[in-house]
């Protein structure tokens, strides 16, 4: 066998020592990287891994309760109101024949007496009974205070009215039932109500007359 075939067969039995020298080295620091990785953590390391997440609460605030509802009031329903119908009185006449005084009739004497004329009966001042007249004018106010206090009704008055249609007396007949009521009505006839005025034998005489004053809320 040559030197050459001696020489080969030497090298193949002995490593290169650098390779076995990196292997080496790299093993020790693959060691110390895995015992470095497998020792326990520090106490205030694993205290900060095990502590949960801080949890934060938002504060909302309560809303204000709701508004009282408004109180419920009850109102009483209004009572209808009865409709009175006026009362008209029918005119009722009483006409007499004018009574004409005939003188007998004598015979001619030379100390005759001259004949006096006739006398014609006037028509009385006063026309007899209750009549209904028309109006002329009616103005009717409600009384304030009745008003405020929901009066109403009907009062029934006797007036008398004179031969121009003036009223210059006025009775109550039948009252409404509130003193305030008849007394403005009286009032209020008296002082501004004028009326058609009876006539009798062509001329215009006194009357009493029967006169409804109605005061309703309704119409107001």
């Amino acid at each position: 066998m040559s030197s050459a075939g001696l020489a080969v067969v030497r090298r193949a039995h002995h490593p290169d020592m650098v390779r076995v020298a990196a292997l080496s080295a790299a093993i020790t620091l693959n060691l110390a990287a895995l015992v470095f990785a497998l020792r326990p953590l520090a106490p205030q390391t694993a205290e900060v891994f095990k502590a949960p997440p801080p949890t934060f609460v938002d504060v909302i605030a309560r809303p204000p309760p709701p508004p009282p509802p408004p109180p419920i009031v009850l109102k009483a329903l209004p009572k209808p109101v009865p409709v009175t119908t006026p009362v008209h009185v029918p005119v009722v006449r009483h006409e007499s024949p004018p009574v004409v005084d005939t003188p007998p009739i004598t015979e001619p004497s030379h100390n005759a007496v001259p004949a006096t004329p006739p006398v014609v009966a006037s028509p009385p001042a006063i026309a007899p009974g209750v009549v209904s007249l028309a109006y002329r004018s009616s103005p009717l106010r409600f009384p304030t205070q009745a008003l405020r206090l929901h009066m109403q009704g009907t009062v029934l008055l006797r007036v008398l009215v004179d031969e121009n249609g003036k009223p210059i007396d006025v009775i109550v007949d039948h009252g409404s039932g509130y003193p305030l009521l008849d007394k403005s009505a009286r009032e209020q006839v008296l002082a501004s109500w004028r009326f058609q005025p009876a006539v009798m034998d062509g001329h215009a005489v006194k009357a009493w007359a029967q006169v409804p004053v109605s005061f309703v809320l309704q119409d107001m």
